[in-house]
């Protein structure tokens, strides 16, 4: 038979102080986590455009100093420079669409390429590093409104089944979804980059809009041709579709070899 003790009121008072310091070294991590700041960087580029490496290299370098950071960063290739005599084989119209949708929320004149915007509601030219560098800065620094988990997927060779949680949304929310390839080389034969080999990183190849998303739900994601699971992976934020204000993202990487079950990662 094991013994019982029985404590102290010395004894059980310091039982009580520690335990309660536990709790609340708990509970500050835990609040830490779900208010911490974040930077969604969605860059508007193109290979047809001679401005856009410098801030394709940019935003490369912001990539490799932000690992395990809350900074999600988005290239999308706009299709409006393929009449110069080279087709971006990444650049789709939607994503041209999108970047209009911006200069209407942001109230500029037009769209331009490199173009960056920053949680939706800061931009400016894609090459500015001191300007990217304060926004991203600004968007860690400030809380979260909503947090995102994404949760484990079913993935055959053309689709993914991707589950997810908000901690909170409104009727204007969109819950946008990105697949992304996180690096590619491209030769340009033609063009204003004529003869030169271009590296991307972060490469939009998929964006699928939820709207009005539940708390809980899950999306059906038709992957691209391409896909590989060990290089490519997801970015999920919530967007408010009337000002495009972004409050909240996380991302997700896929941890299997694209032809069975997957589980995700998520940040």
């Amino acid at each position: 038979m094991k013994s019982i003790k029985i404590f102290g009121p010395v004894a059980i008072i310091v039982l009580a102080i520690a335990l309660s310091a536990f709790i609340n070294v708990r509970l500050t991590e835990r609040t830490a986590i779900e208010t911490r700041g974040f930077a969604v960087v969605e860059l508007y580029t193109s290979e047809g455009c001679s401005s856009c490496p410098p801030a394709d290299a940019l935003v490369a370098k912001i990539e490799r100093e932000s690992a395990g950071k809350p900074v999600y960063i988005l290239a999308y290739h706009v299709d409006y420079w393929n009449h110069l005599g080279w087709k971006d084989q990444f650049s789709n119209a939607d994503y041209s669409k999108r970047q209009r949708d911006y200069a209407h929320y942001l109230k500029t004149d037009g769209i331009y390429t490199p173009q960056i915007v920053v949680n939706g509601k800061t931009e400016f030219v894609g090459s500015e590093e001191a300007t990217l560098r304060k926004a991203i800065s600004v968007g860690l620094q400030n809380g979260a409104a909503t947090k995102i988990n994404l949760y484990a997927a079913d993935i055959n060779a053309k689709q993914a089944t991707l589950k997810y949680h908000i901690s909170n949304t409104d009727k204007n929310d969109v819950l946008q979804v990105a697949v992304i390839e996180k690096s590619a080389n491209s030769k340009v034969a033609a063009g204003e980059n004529s003869g030169r080999t271009l590296a991307h990183v972060q490469i939009v190849r998929k964006l699928q809009a939820v709207m009005s998303p539940a708390t809980e739900g899950a999306v059906n994601i038709a992957l691209p041709d391409g896909f590989n699971s060990r290089t490519w992976e997801v970015i999920a934020f919530l967007q408010n579709k009337s000002t495009g204000l972004v409050t909240g993202a996380a991302r997700a990487s896929f941890l299997n070899d694209g032809n069975s079950s997957a589980a995700l990662s998520g940040k």
